[in-house]
């Protein structure tokens, strides 16, 4: 640990934020987050808060009722059910029905919004990958990857594909976005063949643990695809290791939550100093 980190004294006045999922052994969020509230002197903590989906309801709730919580970060597999805890939705959440932050607002109403997808496009477009007029294949209709799917059809792509084996995943999904984006958006009712994109999309957990499947098959995309990966540990999942193999370029999970750092300062009202990422 560093200095900064050791130094931290916890106290009563100290305000609490959270981040909720099952896992929680590879978010990232603490070491963001933490590192941003010591820069900005403020005296507040995130805690990584396991819970299972059969608890999740009764965790979000009593933190939610706990008066010293100012936020929460939500990841997988509970950005979808988050939604049903907000009194209110933002544009991001709205649109994917996905929530991955929720805020305490000044008269005690919970408010929901979802960065993925804008942290996601950021990424690539600082990767220099931007999605205006590519053919994007996306694997994973879930929370993040509802989020993403709505904000590469926003960002201009020419065409999205999706896959996930939960087909009423889909179905759900190309109800929400057909509204918005007609015509623009297809599901794919396997991944055995070739993909036929610019860029590849993993949003599903698979990689997380060593012995999952790949997502996808790198080797049915055509030369020059990029493949992206938004898990996060391992940095280098078996997907990105297998594409970079076959020299493809490959974009880190990283990429999407260090964009989302300065919306979140943002979005939980933080006071800016300058750069913080």
């Amino acid at each position: 640990m560093d200095d900064e980190t050791t130094s931290r004294i916890i106290s009563g006045r100290t305000r609490l934020f959270a981040v909720i999922g099952d896992p929680v052994e590879q978010v990232r969020a603490p070491s963001l987050l933490n590192a941003l509230f010591t820069r900005l002197g403020l005296d507040a903590v995130l805690v990584p808060v396991h819970a299972t989906p059969e608890h999740f309801p009764h965790v979000i709730t009593g933190l939610q009722r706990t008066t010293n919580v100012d936020g929460l970060l939500i990841t997988v597999p509970h950005k979808i059910r988050a939604c049903e805890f907000a009194d209110e939705l933002g544009r991001g959440a709205a649109l994917s029905g996905s929530a991955n932050a929720m805020r305490r607002d000044g008269n005690g109403r919970w408010q929901a919004e979802n960065f993925d997808g804008e942290g996601f496009v950021a990424g690539l477009r600082a990767s220099g990958h931007p999605p205006t007029g590519k053919l994007v294949c996306l694997m994973g209709a879930g929370g993040a990857g509802r989020a993403i799917a709505a904000a590469i059809l926003g960002a201009e792509a020419a065409h999205l594909t999706v896959y996930d084996p939960d087909q009423a995943k889909c179905d759900a999904l190309r109800t929400r976005l057909e509204q918005y984006w007609p015509g623009r958006f297809t599901v794919l009712d396997s991944v055995g063949g070739s993909l036929d994109c610019d860029i590849a999309v993993n949003a599903t957990p698979l990689g997380m643990r060593s012995m999952d499947p790949l997502p996808f098959a790198p080797q049915a995309l055509g030369p020059g695809t990029l493949v992206a990966d938004i898990v996060m540990e391992p940095k280098d999942t078996p997907l990105l290791t297998a594409a970079s193999a076959l020299h493809l370029p490959t974009l880190h999970g990283h990429h999407m939550l260090d964009h989302q750092l300065g919306l979140y300062q943002a979005f939980f009202d933080l006071p800016d100093i300058g750069m913080t990422s």
